[in-house]
């Protein structure tokens, strides 16, 4: 099975510097890049047996996870390109363009990239694909904002906008309208900022998007705080900052204080500056933000030279440089010198005036200090145009490694839901699963008596919410206990213990559940306050050897086999309502803790006379116990 790579949308917020969200626009399921993906596929790929479909969905799948190679993702997406064109599948061309202009923002290539999106976007027209459309015309807008052409970004938004608005999916639309909020707010347009941040916010609350809201949140206090209004400044970005923590954004949250420095910085309030920037500080310390702590080291630097306090300038940059990549070093030291010349000039000016009592060399020397002084402003203005841009560039990876780690922990615990632990391990490490014989596992089958007769007097809406209410509490149960659920098969639900190597006592906590179940079942039938078809349930268990795998390689699933799973289906369908009936092999387990009731030898469908008994109650001993 492919991991299927979606089409991306960035979610950004320019005004703060950084990424918060990784949107996918593909119609297909979407998982993050996983570098060990691309090497098993790479192997699909070498063997060059795929055609067709297939084929383009491995080139698609290769470009998007492999991200070590920039430049071997850049030839898969230009092959996938090249394959769709001679198939006509404009839906692959799109998809192909659209990876090369992902990997071009990576690489720093803005031009390369915009040509990419742009083809992305005429692809996607032809093959009446939507979604795509749309997408690719806000990666256009997106990479306009980066490039600084805001007539061509706010061109771009509102036709994302009005394409996103012909979709059903709220988050895409309140994205494009948040990105468009960012590009107006950094114009000054606050007005029409508002506008679109009171929109997205909207739908994000209403998809229950945390971190959309938090992030509209603070960019509509940052509104406020440029409009002088304080107070609202002050309640919105604090929220946002609440739910970031929640969400363990720390990284977001120091950049919003930091923001909120240079905002009252720009309004001449240094000492409100000071404090944001000194809250930023303390909370990138905290959290071990080493980026951070540089950059909030390097406002707190600036703000004191702003104030001639060339001491604390001095002691503030030279934190700042020690957290700075090593690569930028040599300009980091020659910078901290030139600010330590400064402050050694600041002490000594009123000696050297005194001592100079020669005009001429007074003026010689004033002059010559001038031309040190232009040309230590001139080098700090090449400095900071410098480290804006490798700024700008490392924050750039840090945010795709972010978005890349959130999305591989949602398809982890996908996976997860389909699979056991260590067969989902298995899989990824391998890219395909062994079968397994596994001596002694308990397993459990359900059944509803008479459900078919009320299956026919039931509406279709009604069979469905009462089967899933029933089994969702099954699965909870299952849950509790350590087990693994196997499968349903309509109103039949089949789990097992003794599949995980550490479940010595999976026949006690089968039985548990077991009991479990009918209780509830019982109190749903005697109560019923939910409204719901009621029913009894006839439950069957059977501990045995068994032979577990996965089947498939489309939709696939984890099922056991064996004359054990038989005999458990049998113990079921041999039982009698309310009641759980068990094997030979189960009493042997359990006998010591459970009263059970032998039943005598009773003829199984194709398994001839079976010893079986009824679970009854905990045995005497233990009940005197507890």
């Amino acid at each position: 099975m492919y991991n299927q790579s979606p089409s991306a949308m960035i979610l950004k917020n320019k005004s703060a510097i950084f990424l918060i969200g990784y949107i996918f626009l593909s119609l297909n399921v979407a998982s993050a890049q996983n570098q060990k993906v691309a090497d098993s596929l790479s192997m699909v790929y070498k063997a060059g047996k795929t055609k067709g479909v297939e084929q383009l969905e491995l080139l698609r799948n290769l470009a998007f996870n492999e991200e070590s190679d920039h430049k071997l993702s850049l030839r898969y997406s230009e092959e996938l390109i090249k394959l769709a064109q001679e198939t006509d599948n404009y839906t692959y061309l799109h998809r192909g363009q659209l990876q090369k202009g992902n990997t071009f923002l990576l690489l720093g290539n803005l031009e390369e990239a915009l040509a990419a999106f742009f083809k992305s976007a005429e692809a996607a027209i032809i093959a009446e694909y939507k979604d795509g459309e749309a997408g690719a015309t806000m990666a256009i807008a997106d990479t306009y904002s980066e490039i600084g052409n805001t007539t061509n970004a706010n061109l771009y938004y509102s036709k994302a906008i009005a394409l996103f608005r012909e979709t059903d999916n709220a988050i895409f639309l309140a994205t494009a309208l948040l990105n468009a909020g960012d590009e107006a707010f950094n114009n000054k347009r606050y007005d029409v900022a508002l506008n679109y941040f009171e929109e997205s916010g909207q739908l994000f609350k209403e998809s229950e998007y945390l971190i959309g809201t938090a992030y509209n949140l603070g960019n509509i206090g940052m509104v406020y705080a440029e409009q002088g209004n304080h107070e609202l400044a002050f309640t919105n970005i604090n929220e946002a900052i609440a739910t970031l923590e929640d969400l363990q954004d720390y990284y977001a949250i120091s950049e919003y204080l930091t923001y909120m420095s240079d905002i009252y910085l720009e309004q001449n309030d240094r000492e409100t500056a000071l404090f944001y920037a000194n809250r930023s500080l303390d909370l990138a310390r905290k959290y071990g933000l080493k980026k951070q702590i540089s950059e909030s080291n390097l406002k707190l630097s600036n703000l004191y030279e702003l104030a001639g306090n060339y001491e604390k300038t001095h002691f503030f940059f030279k934190n700042y440089v020690h957290y700075r990549d090593s690569v930028a070093n040599l300009e980091k030291v020659q910078q901290i010198a030139d600010y330590r010349t400064n402050f050694e000039v600041s002490k000594k000016q009123t000696e050297v005036d005194l001592l100079e009592k020669d005009a001429e060399i007074q003026s010689l020397k004033d002059r010559r200090q001038r031309t040190i002084i232009y040309c230590t402003i001139a080098l700090l203005l090449l400095i900071v145009v410098l480290s804006i841009a490798l700024y700008r560039r490392y924050l750039f990876i840090q945010r795709t490694k972010r978005i890349i780690e959130k999305e591989k922990n949602v398809s982890d615990n996908l996976l997860l839901n389909i699979l056991p632990a260590r067969t989902a391990d298995e899989l990824k490490k391998y890219g395909k699963v062994r079968a397994e014989k596994f001596n002694s596992v308990t397993v459990l089958f359900t059944d509803f008596e008479d459900f078919t007769h009320y299956a026919e007097n039931l509406s279709p809406e009604v069979l469905v919410k009462t089967i899933d209410f029933y089994f969702s509490k099954f699965d909870a149960i299952m849950e509790d206990y350590g087990l693994e659920k196997i499968k349903t098969i309509g109103d039949a639900y089949m789990c097992a213990g003794g599949l995980q190597s550490t479940d010595e006592d999976h026949a006690l906590k089968m039985v548990r559940a077991a009991l479990e179940i009918t209780q509830f079942v019982d109190e749903v039938k005697q109560h019923n306050t939910w409204d719901l078809t009621p029913f009894d349930i006839r439950v069957g268990i059977n501990t045995g050897p068994v032979v577990a795998g996965v089947v498939g390689v489309k939709k696939f699933a984890y099922d056991i086999w064996g004359d054990t799973v038989n005999i458990a289906s049998r113990m079921e369908s041999n039982s009698t309502p309310g009641k759980i009936n068990i094997s030979e092999a189960t009493y042997a387990l359990i006998k010591d803790t459970y009263h059970c009731e032998y039943r005598g030898e009773i003829t199984a469908k194709n398994k001839g006379k079976l010893k079986m008994y009824f679970v009854n109650e905990l045995s005497k001993d233990l009940k005197r116990a507890l």
